[in-house]
């Protein structure tokens, strides 16, 4: 195996990890434990605000079948999630993704799976604080029963400012640490959840009532996804699927700071995964028994409340005070997640820096706060420019933009499960537990992902995928899903000229693992 000498100025490496020319970043050790690396991974995906944008759609999409959906897009997140922990327990450091490829295949590939999740996390960023911005008008109105203050979110001078003041919110906290963002998420993530609880419990109680005429009795059928009509609705439907856990990794971009960092980080990512899944089946099951999966009335399936779907229900289940609560989880969730989003990123950045794969300006971690405080702030500025340039350019751009970000959730997952093979495939015949989950499981998810990765690079061609927009007869989602992937090999390839020692591997080495921690 090639290593680097350490240098003076290097960091202690991290400890348990596989290679020596890992380092460390400053960052606080032991700020979170196994609960509250579990409740950072709950909070990025935000459940409630998943739920109440892609229910509709989902069940639009696959009808009956949505339940079966979910768990379709289930598997392939978790066989990922395997490929995490392995990778976790051998290098626990907070680049993941990026980090992790670079060793298994090299600094290029490495670099070009860290922008995807880069770029990912900001196009997610800017959404959320975008859903956090008008369901806080929403909730104003619904509050003060005054539907001109609703009506504050349809003003884009109002509605950008809002999103801005929630943006510089989510980043201060963010910048003062672990402690303070657990603090908050425990109280957020267990508002949506209860909620969310008593939803489903309530939903329930008005299917065995019959209080809609479209509700439905329970039916396993429902749990066949090959019964989905098409391969093309199928393929739509678990694009969404994916969406909806997107964000679980979180809990491993926190490793240097978690107690246990080898094995703490992936357990905790697989307690949330669990936690989300049962709560997508759950209220997908209670809300097709309530109400139904067509496009009638409250069908889930109607176009006209599809894209939020708590708004049309919080009312007819839960009647109109604690509908109200319905709209505060949401607020909750995007809230939130807006929040801990912050988290992967920061610290993505933080680690291609101290590897000399970004000006050196980003790995200055914080003295007090233990913090990447530069890269944590210049991720919510870009936030804030990019949500605003969108917002003023077109919302069409915007929207096309959100339907481009599968496209790289896809990207750096993949990666990172075929990083995770390549990386212990000298151990992959000394065991069957080697064998399955450092090869099998993550190649399978791996594989999994890359075809949707393709079917929706073929999708986004037509150009009446999203909002319709085309640029030269193309789709403008392509357009921008494509162009946004050759942005990164743009900026990596001026950079390699900036610091060519990263790029010709006497950083960050491609190798093998010399020390495995077991279980």
């Amino acid at each position: 195996m090639t290593q680097l000498d350490v240098r003076p100025q290097v960091a202690d490496t991290v400890i348990g990890a596989a290679e020596g020319d890992v380092r460390g970043k400053g960052l606080g050790k032991g700020s979170v434990g196994l609960v509250g690396s579990a409740v950072i991974g709950i909070s990025t995906v935000a459940p409630v605000y998943c739920l109440t944008s892609t229910l509709g759609s989902t069940a639009g999409e696959v009808g009956l079948q949505m339940p079966a959906v979910f768990l379709a897009g289930f598997l392939p997140m978790l066989l990922v999630a395997f490929a995490y922990r392995e990778l976790n327990k051998a290098v626990p450091d907070c680049g993941t993704s990026f980090t992790w490829t670079v060793k298994a295949f090299g600094p290029r590939v490495g670099w070009m799976c860290g922008w995807g999740l880069v770029i990912a996390t900001i196009i997610v960023l800017s959404n959320l604080a975008g859903v956090a911005t008008s369901y806080f008008w929403l909730l104003a109105g619904e509050v003060t029963n005054n539907p001109s203050i609703s009506a504050l979110d349809d003003n884009k001078l109002v509605h950008i400012a809002t999103c801005l003041t929630l943006i510089a919110a989510a980043t201060a906290i963010s910048y003062r640490g672990m402690t303070a963002t657990k603090g908050v998420q425990y109280a957020l993530v267990g508002l949506q959840l209860a909620v969310l609880g008593l939803f489903v419990a309530m939903a329930f109680q008005k299917a065995s009532a019959g209080s809609f005429g479209t509700g439905l009795d329970f039916s396993w059928q429902w749990m066949n996804p090959f019964a989905v009509e098409s391969m093309a609705a199928f393929t739509a439907g678990l694009s969404l699927s994916i969406f909806m856990y997107w964000g679980w990794d979180a809990c491993l971009a926190t490793n240097e700071e978690t107690t246990g960092s080898a094995k703490t980080p992936g357990r905790a990512s697989l307690i949330a995964m669990v936690v989300l899944v049962g709560s997508y089946l759950a209220t997908g099951v209670a809300a097709q028994m309530a109400v139904g999966s067509g496009a009638d009335g409250l069908g889930l399936g109607n176009p006209e409340t599809s894209d939020n779907v708590f708004a049309a229900l919080a009312g007819p289940v839960m009647g109109p005070l604690l509908g109200i609560l319905l709209f505060v989880a949401v607020l909750a969730s995007a809230t939130a997640s807006l929040q801990t989003t912050f988290i992967p990123v920061a610290r993505t950045v933080l680690a291609m820096s101290t590897y000399e794969a970004l000006p050196s300006s980003y790995a200055k971690v914080h003295p007090r706060f233990k913090t990447p405080g530069r890269a944590t702030v210049m991720a919510g500025v870009a936030t804030g420019v990019f949500y605003t340039v969108m917002t003023l350019v077109s919302e069409n751009v915007l929207t096309d933009t959100i339907f481009a970000l599968g496209l790289m959730i896809c990207f750096y997952y993949s990666l990172t499960a075929f990083a995770c093979a390549w990386y212990f495939r000298g151990e992959l015949r000394r065991s069957a537990r080697d064998l399955f989950f450092k090869g099998v499981f993550p190649v399978l998810g791996g594989l999994l992902l890359a075809t949707v990765f393709l079917k929706t690079l073929i999708d986004m061609w037509n150009p009446s995928y999203g909002s319709g927009s085309t640029v030269l007869g193309v789709g403008s989602v392509f357009v921008i899903g494509v162009g946004l992937l050759a942005l990164g090999l743009v900026i990596m390839f001026v950079t390699e000229r900036r610091s060519p020692a990263f790029f010709r591997g006497q950083v960050l080495t491609k190798s093998t693992p010399a020390l495995v921690v077991e279980d």
